[in-house]
């Protein structure tokens, strides 16, 4: 029984076990409680520790059974080939024996992009990799770190064929390296247009919906050229991490110190700009991909592809027959790949099934209801019943939270641990943004029976809820919960096997007629995804949620009717 254990010591910690077949994964930050689990200073390593001690537990296995070990490399700026030697023994050193002395480390974007192509299914496909910046590239291609890269991927090999590189430009006193990271250019602007207190590339796409992008397009445009063969070129210092040089626009100086101070249908106006040319890249270096490699399928991971409106583009306009975004595109997601990377192209296992849903972590314990929570009433054992009194509630426009099974892996809540709602109201809507404190603007998801998609939506969504889709628009006002204000949704679909969703979806839909549900990650404004029943009781009752339901139990506020007593049937 081979066990590969993958690893990421960077933000977004993650440890993932593939053992027998079966992916055991989680993030650091879901037991830490810090987003992101960053650490205290840039260029500090932090080891998943709890996560890499739950994934050997989970798998029943001691750390002398793993057979091999990988993780993502990000040494900066080496100026040859010893790196590679130097940080794995850096990180060899943090891990418990025997696990440091198998340690080995792959570059960040291939981990990347594999976390994609492994559990994509396709036999032969495009890889396209892209964020702020993965690991050096050494004496193979010259000075800098790996922005946007592209792969060609095969069962039996990964080619590595597309590579952005910097650019070497005259400066004040001397050549200067001038990064075309499109992941900072994107944070760089969104830090201009979102004030301090929000998430600033999530809320930045969906303020742009709102915008014009005519307004402030040329000006944005000029600062990013596209060449020949897929080319990017970002006008120092847009494509690096400078946050603090001024954007001058319209006789103002944008700055992340006054965004605030911006009127928001102006922040709207730019946001938009960014998003279209920010898309229009990214699907320009896609469409030289497709010419490369002759693929039908592209695999797409890195930071970037968190912007579901870019994927719903690129699965639009990049020449490929279909889009597979990585289920966890993310850093954590390096995790994953890397040890999918040790179990299929060192160990020679076959490729796992194709997941449709990323229940990979842990079960959240029992509902302690001994100590329920003051203002609730617990209604335990509830087995059969509990689907459809939850329905019940649901379409009695309640908020519930649910916790069922195990902990999704990755930024999206798919089912595992969701707040939920009815999708029919846009009051709900803002219901919710008011209690988990987020920016009027900004959209929720909808999960949806994944046979019934199409039906609602002009493309079949992600099992992952990674791009978005055109709401039909025969049926848009009847979920305005879920439709955002340029008619696109984020589309979560949920197959007839998966564990969390499935048979609540079904329950809603025979008493309410729709298909699908309002699905949001259950946890408080700045903190991870909750892990346990503990967490999520607490939660629940900061939040003033109107139920919970941890297992078979429903935490019912005592303002609430028992469902089970509800007639309701209304379409």
């Amino acid at each position: 029984m081979p066990a590969v254990l993958g690893l990421n010591f960077h933000h977004d910690t993650a440890a993932a076990l593939v053992v027998d077949g079966r992916i055991y994964a989680a993030e650091e930050e879901r037991w830490s409680g810090v987003k992101h689990n960053h650490p205290t200073r840039k260029g500090t390593l932090t080891v998943p520790t709890r996560a890499l001690q739950w994934c050997l537990e989970a798998a029943g296995i001691e750390p002398e059974d793993v057979d091999a070990v990988w993780a993502a490399s990000m040494r900066p700026n080496p100026a040859a080939g010893w790196w590679l030697a130097e940080e794995r023994e850096e990180l060899a050193a943090l891990l418990p024996a025997p696990l440091g002395e198998h340690l080995r480390l792959l570059s960040h974007h291939t981990a990347h992009v594999l976390s994609g192509y492994l559990l994509s299914g396709h036999e032969h496909a495009a890889g396209l990799v892209i964020d702020a910046g993965g690991s050096s590239l050494g004496s193979d291609f010259g000075p800098g770190r790996e922005r946007i890269t592209g792969y060609d991927l095969w069962p039996d090999r990964i080619d590595r064929l597309h590579q952005g590189m910097p650019a070497v430009v005259p400066g004040p006193v001397g050549p200067r390296r001038v990064h075309s990271s499109l992941g900072h250019f994107y944070r760089n602007l969104a830090r201009r247009v979102i004030p301090p207190g929000d998430e600033p590339e999530g809320s930045m796409m969906a303020l742009a919906a709102f915008g014009d992008p005519q307004r402030y397009g040329t000006h944005v445009r000029e600062l990013v050229r596209l060449g020949d063969e897929g080319e990017v070129r970002i006008d120092h210092p847009w494509g690096s991490a400078d946050s603090s040089t001024p954007l001058l626009l319209d006789g103002r100086a944008w700055t992340a110190d006054n965004a605030a101070e911006q009127p928001e249908h102006k922040r709207a106006d730019l946001a938009a700009a960014v998003q279209e040319i920010f898309a229009e890249a990214v699907v320009h270096t896609a469409r030289h991909l497709q010419q490369l490699t002759r693929a039908s399928a592209l695999v797409f991971s890195g930071g970037c592809a968190l912007n579901s409106h870019l994927n719903g583009r690129l699965a639009a306009d990049s020449g490929f027959d279909t889009l597979f975004v990585a289920p966890a595109p993310h850093d954590a997601g390096t995790a994953v790949g890397a040890a999918l990377y040790g179990w299929h192209y060192q160990l020679g296992q076959e490729r796992v099934p194709v997941p449709t849903d990323a229940a990979w972590g842990p079960d959240p314990g029992v509902l302690p209801t001994t100590t329920v929570p003051s203002g609730y009433h617990a209604l335990p054992h509830l087995g059969l019943g509990l689907a459809p009194a939850v329905a019940a509630l649901l379409a009695e426009h309640r908020i519930v939270g649910w916790v069922r099974g195990q902990l999704e892996f990755g930024p999206r809540a798919l089912g595992h641990r969701s707040i939920l709602a009815h999708p029919g109201h846009a009051a709900t809507r803002d219901r919710l943004n008011a209690i988990k404190k987020r920016a009027a603007y900004r959209p929720f998801a909808p999960a949806v029976l994944a046979e019934h998609a199409t039906e609602w939506f002009m493309s079949a969504g992600d099992p992952f809820m990674n791009r978005v889709a055109t709401v039909r628009r025969c049926r848009a006002d009847r979920v305005a919960a879920v439709t955002h204000h340029d008619g696109t949704a984020r589309v979560q679909s949920v197959a007839a096997d998966h564990q969390g969703l499935r048979v609540l979806l079904e329950q809603f839909r025979d008493l309410t007629g729709l298909p699908l549900l309002l699905n949001t990650s259950f946890n408080r404004k700045g903190t991870p995804i909750l892990r346990t029943a503990e967490h999520a009781v607490a939660a629940a009752v900061e939040l003033r949620l109107d139920a919970l339901t941890v297992g078979d139990t429903l935490l019912l506020a005592n303002h609430v009717p028992d469902p089970r007593a509800s007639s309701l049937r209304t379409r």
